[in-house]
Order: C-alpha cells, then sequence, then structure tokens
C-alpha cells in the first residue's frame, strides 16, 4: 500500500492547496494531510521539512516529494492512470491543460485583488483595474468548454477533471466578492460548489481561526 501525504496551508485562504486536495479527494485516494498556516512565524522552517521551495502544497508519496500545485497533479494522473484526471477526447484534453495552465499562472490582477477568503462577504470589492477583464476571460473559458464539451455531465468537460480542480479557487472568489455571472457560468459555479469535497473544504475553512491581514478587507 503506498502512503499519500498533502502538506497543505490554511484552507481559507491557501487556493494553491485546494488544488490537488480536491482533485484527490473527488478521484477517491486515501491521503493523509499535513497543515501549516501561511506566514506564521516558523512557517518557512517547517515547510522546509517538506518542500525544497518552502512552499505549499506538497505531496510525498513513500519516497518521492512533488511540489506545485500542477506538478502534483500531473504527477498524480501518472501514478493513479486507471482514474479519468484528463478527458478521454484529445481535443477536449488538449482544451483542458491549456486552460489550466493559464489558470495556474495568470490572472494576476484577479488574484491580487480578490484574494480567496472562504470566511467572508466583501460584495463590490477587489474590483481594481484590470479584475473585469480577468473575470470575463474566465467565464468565457468555462462557456466555451461547456458548450463543446460539457454534455455529458455539469462540470467543464462534463466529468469532473483537474481542470475543474483548478478553477475551484476561482469559484470561492466569486462567492466571497459576489461577482455577477451569466447563466451557464452560474449553473457551472453551482455544480462545483455542491460537490462533497468542496463542501468539506469550505466547513473546514470558516472553522478555522487564524487570520491573515493581507488577505482581508
Amino acid at each position: 500500500m503506498t502512503q499519500l501525504t498533502l502538506v497543505i496551508g490554511n484552507k481559507n485562504y491557501s487556493s494553491w492547496s485546494l488544488r490537488p486536495w480536491l482533485a484527490m479527494k473527488q478521484f477517491g485516494l486515501e491521503f493523509n494531510e499535513i497543515r501549516i498556516p501561511l506566514y506564521c512565524p516558523d512557517y518557512l522552517l517547517k515547510t522546509r521539512q517538506y518542500s525544497p521551495s518552502g512552499k505549499v502544497p506538497v505531496l510525498l508519496h513513500d519516497t518521492q516529494t512533488v511540489w506545485d500545485s500542477l506538478a502534483i497533479c500531473e504527477y498524480l494522473a501518472e501514478a493513479f492512470p486507471t482514474r479519468q484526471w484528463w478527458p478521454e477526447d484529445k481535443a477536449a484534453r488538449a482544451l483542458a491543460r491549456s486552460i489550466t495552465a493559464e489558470m495556474h499562472s495568470g490572472f494576476q490582477n484577479l488574484r491580487q485583488n480578490m484574494p480567496m477568503n472562504c470566511r467572508k462577504k466583501y460584495p463590490g470589492k477587489g474590483l481594481a483595474s484590470g479584475v473585469q477583464q480577468d473575470i470575463d476571460y474566465i467565464t468565457n473559458i468555462w462557456r466555451e468548454s461547456r458548450q463543446k464539451f460539457g454534455a455529458g455531465g455539469n462540470l467543464l468537460f462534463g466529468n469532473f477533471t483537474i481542470a475543474d480542480a483548478f478553477f475551484a479557487p476561482v469559484i470561492l472568489r466569486f462567492i466571497t466578492y459576489d461577482v455577477q455571472l451569466d447563466t451557464v457560468s452560474k449553473d457551472y459555479v453551482e455544480a462545483v460548489l455542491a460537490l462533497p469535497a468542496m463542501q468539506e473544504w469550505i466547513k473546514a475553512a470558516q472553522n478555522e481561526t487564524e487570520i491573515i491581514p493581507k488577505y482581508e478587507f
């Protein structure tokens, strides 16, 4: 029996941690969880015990260490190939990889001005320059994915994939800041929020007590 451990940050704030955590939960992988609150006094010392980068998330799999949320998900897709981590259709898989990579590296205006915070509601906040453009582009991605490849279910490519895991933190941001959405995007948001794993994450996040001032308005 292989042993999986995922090292994460606060569930309330750590969008990067949510991605592999949600994917692992959705695909039925059993794993241990180590939570290291972000920016705590000994954060770097604690994370360095597991991660060369000194950042979370980090996956420990037997003797293997994998860090960075996208690298972790790609590693898991290879380690557990019987799960459908990516769409089976070649064209759908190409789009899923493209939008996942783009979400991984882009949308800086949204990230900086609408930090993830599951405990609070800030309607109308965070709409700085460039944020609405990010929102419009993301919802266009969602509509295109649903229109082209979403017929088999209510997620981006029908069934759950890594792409959904990577957009999950955006969905939580849209809820926190009460972002107005079109019907297709709203239905997609509701579908992701209804996932038992998402409900588990949100509940745990709301029960956390740490406060990071720069992520609060």
